[in-house]
């Protein structure tokens, strides 16, 4: 078996390490032991897009707020998913997940940042949700779950307090989307605390539909 091989390593602004791996044409981006996303299993950020796009529908120039890079997968199903008059934000807090998106990932992310539609907001997600409101779409995939599991201060996102930020910066309509590895039935109720309508979907992991079973909530302003 080929060997991971260790490309490069950070620190997140007020969290833990993050490692940039790769094992043949395998590429891993780990916190300590955990790894936080890989470049086999897109099924369930790119959901996060689609879904979303679905849920907008024709809006003409739709706004897009995405919280979190990566891999780019969410980023690039968007692309694909919202209209040739979209607008997208892209709030990543760590610099070198950026420059690793134009470095050894970009065969990966491909020309997508370079997309006309696309901005990168270098910085925290929550000052990008109340710079550049309203957005049509807030799509959060900067943790694993709704908790501040590899930064303590994005506990601040799931809070009563921040979920009601978020919806004061969605439109009429608009709706906040956020990915999890697992369910949080804690979450679950401040989001209906929240006075959006709540929806939980189902998605694999994996693009071809397998794997692991990721969960994404969508929570709609109501308006239109």
């Amino acid at each position: 078996m080929i060997p991971w091989q260790k490309l490069d390593e950070t620190t997140m602004p007020g969290g833990g390490p993050l490692t940039l791996m790769q094992r043949g044409t395998e590429f891993s981006i780990m916190s300590g032991t955990i790894g936080l996303m890989n470049s086999r299993m897109s099924g369930s950020e790119e959901q996060l897009a689609m879904l979303s796009a679905a849920r907008v529908g024709k809006r003409p120039g739709a706004r897009i707020l995405i919280g979190g890079l990566g891999m780019g997968f969410t980023l690039r199903a968007a692309l694909s998913a919202f209209g040739p008059d979209s607008r997208i934000t892209v709030a990543e807090l760590v610099p070198a997940v950026i420059a690793w998106a134009r470095g050894p990932l970009s065969p990966i992310h491909g020309a997508s940042l370079d997309d006309p539609r696309v901005t990168i907001h270098e910085g925290d997600v929550r000052t990008a949700i109340g710079a550049g409101k309203p957005f049509d779409a807030i799509l959060l995939d900067v943790d694993n779950g709704p908790d501040g599991l590899f930064r303590p201060e994005n506990d601040r996102l799931y809070s009563a307090t921040g979920l009601g930020n978020t919806k004061a910066a969605l439109t009429p309509g608009g709706h906040l989307a956020v990915w999890s590895a697992y369910p949080d039935a804690a979450f679950t109720r401040r989001l209906g605390q929240s006075g959006m309508a709540i929806e939980e979907v189902r998605v694999r992991e994996r693009s071809n539909g397998k794997g692991a079973r990721h969960l994404i909530w969508f929570a709609t302003k109501p308006g239109r």
